[in-house]
């Protein structure tokens, strides 16, 4: 925008009706992952709507990438807060979660009604190579970013043999990073105080509703009794529906067990969501049993390609496991994948709803920018490592079907190859590689009779 057609006065104050169609459609067109769902609300609020300055925007968004969770959503939820209060906020960070879990919910049915069909495994067959391409790119893209020295580069790998060849849990990959990272900030302080928040723009887009020196407003103050209010409800909420499943199904029962596993696995989203998948798989697939490796690999192919929040994918774990659980009967597998899926994604999202309606009047008492603290930057660092695992896994699991005993698949590996390459070179989207690869799994699906019928089976 340049300096003539910038405006001199702030836009008019926003309507609840027309926040509320705008965080639908936000929920609706938010592609791309974290990166690409910021940079959308950046676009819209900041330089069109100017809704909120970027001053104030960037001072949201080091908060929230402070905390556990999806940073893109529990943004949206904090300028919601902001701008209209707490119903505002749950309003806004509902509405991005909201058609993700709609949408992931019909794609299970799909795929578990009809994944048989050919053509719907052949399009999951090119997929799959995709995802393991996408995956190590994430690996490379936080790596790049976060392993500015030796010493995390040593947290990396160390966090990587732990969980690859010591099959060491999740959470205490994440609690001896942190120490690491804690130990490193006193003895070495300039390796490990690296700073995590976005730095401030020199653009400017004229007066906002929500402008630097716009006064915090009564509801976005400080108040502890009003802090203590908020903890009381998000227990009381927590607490409520999973001692509701318990007396309803026992300790033991599987709905249960997914509210209490998936609230430890939203507390330790740091670094994204593709940090949080090894403890899901862990949990999921090796203890739980509630799907299988493939079916976990599917479902991340399918979290890529809709929606919202990566993390997102831990609502077709819930479908998956619902269904196969069969928990109301083998008549009502579709019931069961529904609600299992709706309290999987209640009790991942829970969390960060709380942490911005409690913690969003500590954050506005000072507008200055947060940076990651030293245990941070080592959890981070680690992040990298636990990454690069999932993407071995992946890779085993995809170009070795049946095990290093058995030859590896040349068609996955061809297709992995090709995924890799147009990221890393081309910088292609993971959606265009992701419907790219499902097309030629689907192609192959179709010409493979007519390869074999001369003789050029694959």
């Amino acid at each position: 925008m340049s300096q003539q057609q910038t405006p001199t006065s702030p836009p008019p104050p926003v309507r609840i009706k027309q926040a509320f169609c705008y965080w639908l459609k936000l929920g609706v067109i938010s592609f791309g992952g974290p990166a690409g769902q910021i940079a959308i609300m950046h676009q819209d609020l900041v330089e069109n709507k100017r809704w909120i300055s970027e001053r104030r925007f960037l001072h949201a968004l080091n908060y929230c990438m402070l905390l556990p969770g999806p940073e893109a959503q529990q943004l949206a939820t904090y300028i919601g807060w902001l701008m209209h209060r707490g119903w505002g906020g749950i309003m806004a960070g509902g509405l991005f979660v909201l058609p993700s879990l709609l949408i992931l919910i019909g794609l299970g049915w799909i795929y578990l009604a009809y994944g048989h069909l050919p053509a719907v495994a052949g399009a999951l067959y090119g997929i799959k190579p995709a995802v393991t391409a996408i995956v190590l790119f994430a690996a490379y893209r936080i790596g790049s970013r976060a392993l500015k020295n030796a010493w995390l580069w040593v947290i990396a790998a160390l966090a990587f043999l732990a969980i690859f060849a010591w099959h060491a849990p999740f959470p205490l990959i994440v609690f001896f990073a942190g120490l690491l990272g804690a130990i490193g900030g006193k003895l070495v302080p300039k390796y490990f105080n690296l700073g995590g928040g976005h730095g401030k723009s020199n653009q400017h887009f004229g007066p906002a509703l929500i402008d630097d020196d716009t006064p915090t407003p009564a509801h976005a103050r400080f108040n502890g009794k009003t802090l203590a209010k908020l903890a009381l409800i998000g227990l009381t909420l927590w607490a409520g529906a999973l001692g509701w499943l318990c007396a309803k199904y026992g300790w033991n029962g599987a709905l249960t067990q997914m509210g209490w596993f998936f609230t430890k696995a939203t507390l330790l989203t740091f670094g994204g969501a593709y940090a949080v998948l090894p403890y899901v798989y862990q949990g999921a697939v090796e203890h739980y049993h509630w799907l299988t490796a493939i079916q976990m690999i599917d479902g991340l192919a399918l979290g890529e390609t809709t929606p919202g929040p990566l993390i997102m994918v831990v609502t077709f774990v819930g479908f998956v496991a619902g269904w196969s659980q069969a928990l109301f009967g083998s008549e009502h597998l579709f019931l069961a994948g529904a609600v299992a899926a709706t309290v999987v994604t209640y009790f991942t999202f829970l969390p960060s709803f709380l942490f911005i309606l409690a913690g969003g009047p500590l954050v506005e008492s000072t507008h200055n920018n947060l940076k990651f603290t030293a245990p941070l930057t080592g959890i981070t660092a680690a992040v990298v490592g636990v990454i690069l695992n999932l993407a071995a896994f992946f890779a085993y699991h995809v170009f070795w079907p049946q095990g290093f005993s058995d030859e590896i698949d040349g068609v996955a590996l061809l297709l992995g190859l090709i995924a890799i390459f147009a990221l890393f070179r081309y910088k292609a989207g993971v959606i265009q590689v992701i419907a790219c690869s499902g097309t030629a799994g689907l192609l192959l699906t179709f010409l493979k009779p007519w390869l074999s019928q001369h003789g050029l089976g694959l």
